[in-house]
């Protein structure tokens, strides 16, 4: 890009942030009127709710923002990255997007998208496409050199299903073929493919996977979802739960995402989950337990009632027989049995628990609602915890900006 071009880019920021969000309703619509086949990669019950056309407009302001140095941006990069190759996007899409996109410049500013901020942002989004498929092309080798790795999407069979609390079902995954799995690292997720008669439609959708590494399967504990009104989101995991059945074949992705463990951590580890945020630092805290891992491990667990707290005897029992692991659980509905048990009432509030040993340079990861994301990260920053230490997981597309 030349200097001028990038300052033609710099000079659209305002509109970006005024305007944002209706440039990028008006390109998903353009972009399914024309590319309705689209509609099967793109998760529909996002558009539905406005968040997905957030996210774009948020990370294309911030492409803007951060033109003359897109570098700074890997960070990014990366969390969008991970989610593409979970949907099996491929170099080809981003072709049928930026033309999209581009016209959706030029329509939605109307004369104020003359030739020449058009040809800026037409450099500029190459730009960032190549960026984003050269780094999800490494991405795609990384998958493929692993033990038992693959991309795209698999099939795989439903070997076992149980019931994990009033609402959280867990799903053993099998390859459909026979053959092994990738070990995931703890906390990655896999995305699922489901055809909705509702829609009908392919939908896909991630969900951390619960279980421990192995070579076996990947178990994922999904959530039934209730009301009249349920996206697209809501409708996959209630027909996990009400019509995929045991033998019943599914397709997978391999796993993906970057909130995990890192494999050389050294340090005290804390684990807060609100409800079925609690699947991927399961899969920490097992893999923890299994490697002996000698620094004290704290998990913190808030949810409506005794109901549905899922895996909550493994839980328990993990406590009583690991000295090194202490247990912290919030209910908003509590009995006196659970008093005894010493939970604690209301929403979880890390104030609230006196002998919480909150060390600034402990490992923190947090996984919930995005409210609940959002307080648990003020919180654990006010008590003195180093921001760079907080990690943290959003369901759907990434919306928080905390760190």
């Amino acid at each position: 890009m030349t200097n001028e071009q990038k300052a033609l880019i710099t000079a659209t920021v305002p509109v970006l942030k005024e305007n944002g969000v209706l440039l990028t309703k008006h390109f998903y619509n353009r972009m399914f009127t024309h590319n309705p086949e689209l509609k099967n990669m793109f998760n529909m019950g996002n558009q539905q709710s406005g968040r997905q056309q957030t996210a774009l407009a948020m990370a294309v302001l911030a492409y803007a923002e951060n033109i003359a140095n897109p570098s700074v941006l890997i960070p990014v990069v990366d969390r969008i990255g991970q989610k593409h190759v979970s949907l099996d996007i491929r170099p080809e899409h981003y072709i049928i997007v930026g033309k999209h996109l581009i016209a959706s410049i030029q329509e939605v500013l109307g004369d104020a998208a003359t030739p020449e901020i058009v040809a800026a942002w037409t450099v500029a989004y190459n730009q960032l496409a190549g960026l984003m498929a050269g780094h999800e092309t490494n991405l795609y080798e990384q998958q493929t050199h692993k033990t038992n790795g693959w991309t795209g999407w698999r099939p795989f069979k439903v070997g076992k299903k149980t019931p994990e609390s009033a609402e959280i079902t867990s799903f053993y995954l099998y390859p459909a073929d026979g053959g092994k799995v990738a070990p995931h690292q703890p906390g990655q997720f896999i995305s699922i493919r489901l055809f909705l008669p509702q829609l009908n439609l392919k939908q896909a959708r991630q969900y951390s996977v619960s279980s421990t590494p192995g070579h076996e399967y990947y178990r994922i504990s999904v959530k039934r979802e209730k009301g009249a009104n349920l996206d697209t989101n809501g409708m996959i995991s209630n027909q996990l739960h009400d019509f995929i059945n045991e033998n019943d074949v599914v397709d997978l992705t391999a796993p993906a995402g970057n909130f995990t463990l890192a494999p050389d951590i050294d340090a005290p580890v804390t684990l807060i989950s609100g409800g079925v945020g609690i699947t991927p630092l399961l899969s920490m805290l097992n893999s923890l337990v299994e490697n002996d891992y000698t620094h004290p491990i704290t998990w913190l667990h808030g949810c409506r009632d005794q109901s549905v707290h899922a895996f909550r005897n493994q839980l328990n029992d993990i406590v009583k027989t690991k000295d090194n692991v202490k247990q912290h659980v919030f209910y908003n509905q509590v009995t006196d049995e659970n008093r005894e048990a010493g939970v604690l009432e209301g929403y979880l509030d890390i104030s609230k628990v006196p002998s919480l040993n909150l060390q600034p340079n402990a490992h923190y990861f947090i996984c919930g609602p995005s409210a609940f994301i959002q307080k648990q990260y003020h919180d654990l920053v006010g008590a003195g915890v180093n921001k760079q230490h907080i990690y943290f997981e959003e369901f759907g597309p990434q919306l928080l900006s905390l760190n």
